[in-house]
């Protein structure tokens, strides 16, 4: 299996590029070239190896969740010109993502557990256990980091230090609830729960757009619904969908992202695992089979596919 780890185009009207964690960005004018590689972050750091689909996994489980929201809230896409590539609005980016949380899991048991009862100036109640629900969800936004790790911060924080304006703001806060409310839905149907995840907003033209990718296994967390409740009262881990397993295998090989630590290598069977992995997370939550792409046989080459589509 050949993985997509990076592109490298240049095309004649691009008039700029930027590569993120995991996607190469190209611009032109008022729009832009969004690939999804193959590369995947833990931790906030990118791991050596690249996994073979990922980029397909995570644009298409985007595309099909994006098209399913855009009627709560507008978003930037124009058009999917091959698999794992989106082109959409150029938007100037809010340097927040907005994190909304449903369930105690994750980064919020980990600081619960370390005895902090408050998160992003979001007070936590005593007495939950690991993936208990909140009483409601609740929104804890951190740094948008162009490189390194992104940082917890307060509502109050962003405003006092003028991040984002506050009416802007209080729509982030209502977009995010409403997406996650529409996510929670979509993922009943398929027997889920929507546990937590984040969403990135841009503006363009004076109108605030949801961008990136929503509601996929990289971005988001999802517990199986069938025996949620038993296993609960019973103290069992929940069973889930999300990236969690890449980061329980760095944190059980000693790698948290954290000076001084070294990434564990991983072996071709780790690629391979991990990859059948993804497939079988997009497989749960669209409910269709996976179709992967050999962009080697394809009649244009993901760089002519954008040319073609661009303008």
């Amino acid at each position: 299996m050949q993985a997509l780890k990076e592109t490298n185009f240049e095309f004649a009207q691009q008039t700029g590029f930027y590569r993120g964690k995991v996607r190469d960005v190209y611009y032109f004018q008022d729009r832009l070239a969004m690939v999804a590689t193959d590369r995947i972050s833990a931790f906030d750091v990118v791991l050596p190896r690249a996994i073979p689909y990922k980029g397909q996994v995570l644009n298409q489980i985007a595309a099909k969740f994006l098209a399913a929201t855009k009627d709560v809230v507008p978003n930037w896409v124009i058009s999917h010109p091959a698999p794992n590539v989106t082109i959409g609005k150029q938007c100037e980016t809010f340097k927040v993502e907005m994190v909304i949380r449903g369930y105690l899991a994750g980064h919020a048991w980990r600081e619960y557990s370390a005895g902090k009862r408050t998160l992003c100036g979001v007070d936590m109640p005593e007495g939950l256990r690991e993936n208990d629900p909140f009483p409601e969800p609740i929104i804890t936004p951190t740094t948008k980091a162009a490189e390194g790790h992104d940082e917890d911060i307060s509502r109050e924080e962003i405003l006092r230090q003028g991040i984002v304006s506050e009416a802007d703001y209080k729509q982030l806060e209502a977009y995010t609830r409403a997406l996650f409310q529409r996510g929670s839905e979509l993922a009943a149907e398929r027997g889920l729960i929507l546990v937590d995840t984040k969403y990135e907003f841009g503006k363009a033209d004076g109108v605030i757009y949801v961008i990136d990718e929503i509601h996929t296994p990289d971005s988001s967390r999802f517990f199986y619904s069938e025996g949620y409740q038993a296993r609960q009262e019973s103290g069992q881990p929940q069973r889930q969908l999300s990236k969690e397993f890449v980061r329980q295998w760095l944190i059980e090989n000693g790698f948290q992202g954290k000076e001084g630590q070294s990434i564990p290598h991983m072996t071709e069977a780790k690629v391979s695992e991990i990859s059948k992995r993804y497939i079988e997370l997009y497989e749960q939550l669209l409910g269709e089979p996976f179709l992967p792409q050999d962009y080697a046989t394809q009649p244009l080459t993901l760089q002519e596919s954008i040319a073609a589509n661009i303008f």
